[in-house]
């Protein structure tokens, strides 16, 4: 039997690209923009024994399933073109007749490549999930990558978020600023404030808070070449003496009760995990003082009623142990632990904007980047930038703000009539 038979009995549908064998066999359009070519045994493994993305992504990051046609580090019309295009799992008849045919040795899969986590029932040997030593080990093995290879990724801003563009064609580091920006107005920052950044990453919150609304910050984050960064780039900027960048657990962020005018969440409840919604949002009240705002920013469901854990690729492959729910959910979070919501803010299209600059970036640097990480793990940011990028444009996933106030007990919130941050 031919490689290109078996495959084809393990696909979903017409298939909308060519695929290729290595053993010279084919199958698919022949003049399909996209091909996908098998180089060896072990890739054929990989998708006969973990199919749907695991094993696609496991044959695609070692090398044994190559992408023809798109640059692996910006796959997204691969992606694209692809669709919901799926490789099932064989019935008992055909996995006797593909053992057969590989032989009955290589009946288990073979190894994941160095880059994939551990299922997450296997995690639990770190942890609970979300204790302080497991996130700190899943933080750790997304984010301690190289601060280096994230410089070629984002550019100059450093920030790992959904950018805010004024126009299509802004550039990334405009709709970086601008996104910092908006938080800061809708957050009411004046000279003299004090500002809790919680998931702070490289600092850009930090520092453009300081620069240019002259308050003071502490920003926390789990990752340790993270807060070296964001420490050194402080100093750097001569705001040493206005901002602080600690390597700690936001569970465990400085100051009394009451002591922050202002809390910025960008980018950290992704990694809360779900039950602790209720003490997340509990923490960050009790460090505002009456009047304070929160503004969380953060990747969400399209609705409310989806699973909160992704697909096994950004799981053990992206962002280990992280959750999303819907925007609703987290409002309803968010008053239930006593805050007032004041306004909320969907930013979908501007993450889809965000990760086209990133994935260019990629591409870009596409050499240094590989020889900083290795090429499996470009090709794993390549493949997940992508796939995120289709999931914002197609309404799978969306990004949302939501501002809310710490009201005082006569129900002052302090806050004007309309709003006065330009929307």
């Amino acid at each position: 039997m031919k490689l290109s038979d078996l495959v084809s009995m393990l696909t979903v549908g017409a298939p909308p690209v060519r695929f290729l064998g290595y053993d010279g066999s084919s199958f698919g359009p022949a003049d399909a923009p996209i091909t996908l070519e098998l180089a060896n045994e072990r890739g054929l493994r990989y998708l006969a024994t973990a199919p749907g993305d695991l094993g696609l992504a496991r044959a695609y990051v070692s090398g044994d399933l190559l992408l023809r046609g798109a640059h692996p580090g910006d796959p997204y019309e691969a992606l694209k073109l692809l669709g919901d295009w799926r490789l099932r799992r064989p019935s008992p008849r055909e996995l006797s007749t593909l053992l057969g045919e590989l032989g009955w040795r290589n009946a288990l899969p073979p190894a994941p490549p160095p880059q994939e986590s551990l299922p997450r029932w296997r995690r639990s040997l770190e942890g609970l999930r979300h204790s302080r030593n497991r996130d700190a080990h899943a933080i750790g093995k997304h984010y301690d990558v190289s601060n280096e290879f994230y410089a070629y990724v984002l550019g100059p801003s450093m920030a790992y978020t959904c950018a805010v563009f004024p126009k299509p064609d802004a550039s990334l580091e405009e709709a970086q600023e601008e996104k910092f920006d908006l938080v800061a107005r809708k957050l009411g920052l004046e000279r003299g404030m004090r500002l809790l950044d919680v998931g702070c990453g490289w600092g850009g919150m930090a520092l453009h808070a300081a620069k240019h609304y002259g308050v003071s910050v502490v920003g926390v984050t789990l990752s340790q070449q993270q807060a070296a960064w964001g420490a050194a780039a402080a100093e750097a900027a001569g705001l040493g003496d206005q901002v602080q960048i600690l390597h700690r657990d936001y569970r465990d962020a400085p100051g009394e009760p009451g002591s922050y005018d202002a809390v910025s969440s960008i980018g950290l409840m992704e990694h809360v995990g779900l039950h602790n919604y209720p003490s997340y949002f509990a923490l960050l009240k009790d460090k505002l003082r009456d009047g304070g705002r929160l503004l969380n920013h953060c990747i969400t469901r399209a609705d409310n009623k989806q699973k909160a854990t992704p697909g096994h690729f950004i799981d053990r492959y992206v962002f280990p142990d992280g959750e999303l729910t819907g925007s609703g959910r987290i409002i309803s979070e968010a008053q239930d632990a006593g805050f007032e919501v004041r306004h909320e803010e969907n930013l979908r299209e501007h993450y889809a904007l965000t990760l086209t600059q990133w994935n260019a970036n990629l591409v870009r640097n596409w050499d240094a980047c590989v020889a900083e990480v290795g090429e499996a793990t470009a090709r794993v940011w390549g493949l997940y930038m992508a796939g995120s990028r289709l999931g914002f444009e197609q309404n799978g996933i969306q990004l949302h703000q939501v501002l809310a106030v710490k009201v005082a007990a006569d129900g002052d919130a302090s806050f004007p009539l309309r709003p006065t941050w330009g929307s």
